[in-house]
């Protein structure tokens, strides 16, 4: 099977599943495993936004959106080499990949006869149910049962032993601020890898789209924890973020920055490693059963 991901959390799946060698096209953003782009078409490229701050970034995107333009554009020639027979798309954020819609135009544009499948999971379970919707697509459900079966197992037994350890006391409360300017509450999956970790999330919107708060808002909310996840710039500019503004924190809060790209924004297999590094910063790493803080994604700023 000839297959296209438009996603960078559905490359991972195709990865996870063991059908790497049947990708022949992926996004300019799928950056994991590292060899993602190797020797792939990329059908998907976008706007270079290294040079701008988090707040011209949002404007940028605010006024693309206003006016219709897309962020993202879609390699016809490139998808036409790739004659796939499966292309994974998505619905669910215009801010995040191309939207299926014009997935299915350039489709008909090339007269291909490939499968669109919408990917557009809302919570974590459903995020996990994906991974067996694209093995069932690709003709490995086996596989996808058994992938599926040992996250739900990591999840079973990271839950275990945080009830052992609250044993009825309050959990943590837990901010995750998904953009700093302005800043954004975490949206989607994003509280249930709070709740999977054995927190509590505040300003929250479970399976719900992310939205701007204000600083007022954090404050008032006073979490035990706040963790900084900006989409797009891996840990160090996470690091480099959260530094930026920990004087506008609530002074008694521990700030953590994290991985955002690696295990919280992109709905894929590694959330589950997401909510133990989570559990592991709230509890320790022993309850999350890792050796350490997991260092490469998760780290503690006050």
């Amino acid at each position: 099977m000839r297959i296209v991901s438009l996603l960078p959390s559905t490359t991972e799946i195709i990865f996870d599943l063991g059908l790497g060698d049947q990708l022949l096209g992926v996004t300019f953003e799928c950056n994991f495993p590292v060899e993602a782009r190797q020797g792939r078409e990329i059908v998907v490229g976008g706007m270079d936004t290294k040079h701008l701050t988090p707040l011209e970034i949002d404007e940028l995107v605010r006024a693309r959106l206003t006016a219709g333009d897309e962020l993202y554009s879609l390699d016809d020639a490139a998808l036409a080499r790739c004659n796939p027979d499966l292309i994974l798309s998505q619905d669910l954020c215009r801010v995040c990949a191309v939207p299926s819609g014009e997935v299915d135009l350039a489709v008909a544009r090339l007269n291909c006869q490939a499968t669109v499948l919408q990917i557009d999971p809302h919570t974590l379970i459903e995020v996990i149910d994906s991974v067996q919707t694209v093995a069932d697509a690709a003709g490995v459900p086996e596989r996808g049962r058994a992938l599926v079966h040992s996250l739900h197992q990591r999840l079973t037994t990271l839950r275990e032993r945080t009830d052992l350890l609250l044993a009825g006391s309050k959990r943590p409360t837990v901010f995750i601020l998904e953009w700093i300017d302005p800043p954004f509450v975490g949206g989607h999956w994003v509280p249930d890898l709070v709740v999977a970790a054995g927190g509590q999330p505040v300003l929250a919107r479970p399976g719900e789209r992310s939205v701007p708060t204000t600083w007022d808002d954090i404050h008032e909310a006073d979490p035990d924890h706040i963790v900084v996840s900006p989409c797009g710039y891996g840990l160090p500019g996470a690091v480099e973020q959260a530094q930026k503004i920990l004087d506008q924190m609530p002074a008694r809060a521990a700030v953590w920055a994290i991985d955002a790209d690696a295990v919280v924004v992109r709905p894929g297999p590694r959330l589950v490693d997401g909510a133990e590094a989570l559990a592991a910063a709230l509890f320790g790493p022993e309850v999350a059963g890792l050796p350490a803080l997991p260092a490469e994604v998760i780290q503690r700023l006050r």
